[in-house]
């Protein structure tokens, strides 16, 4: 026997003798692993940003980590940011900015010049290990955010074209695509993969596990909302079959089992949250059987809401509730088209007024009010910006001006249809409320504060007509109570409250029509202003 061969044996049976557990021998038990899980997803997440993870294609000019942190991560240090999701570009499925060996480096230069990723991983800045690393020094929790079907290159202009094509999978298997740039589906986007081929769950799953395996990552966000569309049966306008929802759920027990053997093998859990839209029935239309993973512990916290909105808060609380899953709603920036108008004296020009910081702070404090777990803001990566410093404060946001609408998403819009499955408010200038001669008009309007009686801000009601209804022809009610004295700004219709008027939660405002023909209503807000000192 040859030495070299010998002394191995020898090695082996020493450490058999020893007792040390093999490779394959996880040094935690599964049991153990669920308990420290268990902790890990009740920690404190008072705020979560995600980050869509551009900085390698677009801001960055050097390839070194404080140049990636720099441009939207650095800053954040000592706000209430407790966890950052981490995507690695995923814009398109297969390509990544972190250094996969299963996926596709997003290397491509030919609408992005500035694209340095292929700079970074060749000087050993991986944009993930970076992000991790920054996380472990500073006690701020890292997911890696996955995009299950993002279809930014759907678009037959702009980057649509050059980010198609970059995309070696979807070339090389166009008939893992729901359509085509020739046949496209009556609803959502051709270049979908479409999950009811294996080979793309298993991509789908062998994505996640390379993460996984390779990156000390706290968690991994599985983002259904970039974009909403999973199956070609969706295109059609037809719901999923019981089929199509079992494949996803044995895609994510797959990917659940991986987490935790990972966990098991590093000794540390592997949490793993879900975006998705709030409803469980329409979320089973387009192929998610959203209830049915939380019944059986498939995911630890849940990320509801996107670009749309269908059900209060309190909705997704209380099925998080149910099953003992932290909730953490997401405040997508608003689409809503407003008319144009002069900049307010105190705010922002009411173009803008859904994405100003006054209505962030005002969502938070809805998010807040509803029982929620934490904040989770998506598409708003300005590290300087006030909000990261104040969203976790639901007393400190009371005590600052801060806004409400009746809706900030109107309607929205997503892949497959949705409307029917909407249970609030859209009130909105895209979605305005006739208001006939006959019968008042009603919208809830929340709250989320309780508004201070030892400082109380001034409070305006703002109601907004098209082509300015007159005044004298519309009678306005607040939780019953009618309200007079209104006065004329354009198109609002304003009345001065007190806060004994407002209740926490739900309000009521009622639109009667005393005049001879109909007016639209076309918006509602609720504007909270303290005094400010002077000099």
């Amino acid at each position: 026997m040859h030495t070299p061969i010998r002394r191995l044996l020898v090695l082996v049976a020493t450490l058999c003798c020893l007792g040390t557990h093999s490779p394959a021998q996880p040094e935690l038990s599964l049991e153990k692993l669920r308990v420290l899980r268990q902790e890990a997803a009740s920690r404190q997440r008072r705020v979560i940003m995600n980050n869509d993870g551009n900085e390698p294609v677009i801001n960055c000019t050097n390839p070194t980590p404080e140049e990636l942190l720099r441009y939207r991560t650095t800053p954040l240090v000592g706000s209430q940011v407790d966890s950052i999701f981490y995507c690695t570009w995923s814009s398109g499925f297969s390509l990544f900015t972190h250094n996969t060996k299963v996926g596709q480096v997003f290397n491509s230069k030919t609408f992005w010049p500035n694209n340095i990723t292929q700079e970074m991983l060749d000087a050993g800045t991986d944009p993930l290990r970076v992000m991790v690393d920054f996380g472990k020094k500073q006690g701020i929790e890292i997911f890696w955010s996955f995009r299950m079907n993002d279809t930014h290159d759907a678009g037959l202009s702009s980057y649509g074209p050059p980010l198609f094509q970059a995309n070696k999978l979807k070339q090389q298997h166009p008939e893992w695509l729901v359509g085509s740039a020739e046949h496209r589906p009556k609803y959502g986007t051709w270049s979908s993969v479409d999950y009811s081929h294996a080979e793309i769950r298993d991509l789908a799953f062998r994505y996640a596990e390379e993460v996984c395996q390779n990156y000390n990552v706290d968690g991994i966000e599985l983002d259904f909302f970039r974009h909403a569309f999973f199956f070609k049966r969706s295109g059609n306008g037809e719901p999923c079959t019981q089929q199509e929802l079992n494949q996803m759920t044995d895609l994510m027990r797959r990917i659940r089992r991986m987490t935790e053997a990972e966990g098991q093998r590093r000794g540390r859990p592997i949490l793993v949250a879900m975006r998705l839209p709030d409803s469980v029935e329409y979320c089973r239309v387009i192929g998610l059987d959203l209830e049915r993973w939380l019944s059986e512990g498939l995911m630890d916290l849940l990320v509801p809401s996107g670009y749309i909105q269908l059900n209060p808060w309190t909705y997704s609380v209380a099925l998080g509730r149910k099953y003992g899953v932290k909730v953490y709603p997401a405040l997508d920036e608003s689409r809503v088209v407003e008319p144009k108008a002069e900049k307010a004296v105190d705010g922002p020009a009411q173009s803008q007024s859904r994405n100003h910081l006054f209505s962030y702070r005002g969502r938070a404090l809805n998010v807040w009010q509803s029982g929620a777990d934490g904040v989770y803001f998506y598409n708003l990566f300005n590290p300087t910006h006030p909000i990261w410093r104040e969203a976790g404060d639901p007393q400190k946001l009371a005590r600052l001006d801060h806004d409400y609408f009746a809706s900030v998403r109107g309607l929205g819009r997503v892949p497959v249809p949705h409307a029917k499955y909407v249970t609030i408010p859209i009130l909105n200038p895209g979605q305005p409320i006739k208001v006939g001669t006959t019968t008042p008009a009603k919208v809830a309007l929340q709250v989320g504060a309780t508004l201070p009686t030892d400082t109380p801000p001034i409070l305006t009601l703002r109601l907004r007509f098209k082509d300015g209804a007159p005044a004298d022809q519309i009678s306005v009610r607040l939780n019953g109570e009618i309200l007079r004295n209104g006065s004329r700004t354009g198109d609002w219709l304003e009345f001065k409250v007190t806060p004994a008027s407002i209740k926490t939660g739900t309000n009521d405002v009622s639109v009667s029509n005393t005049g001879s023909s109909s007016v639209w209503w076309n918006d509602l807000q609720l504007q909270v202003r303290y005094a400010h000192p002077t000099g």
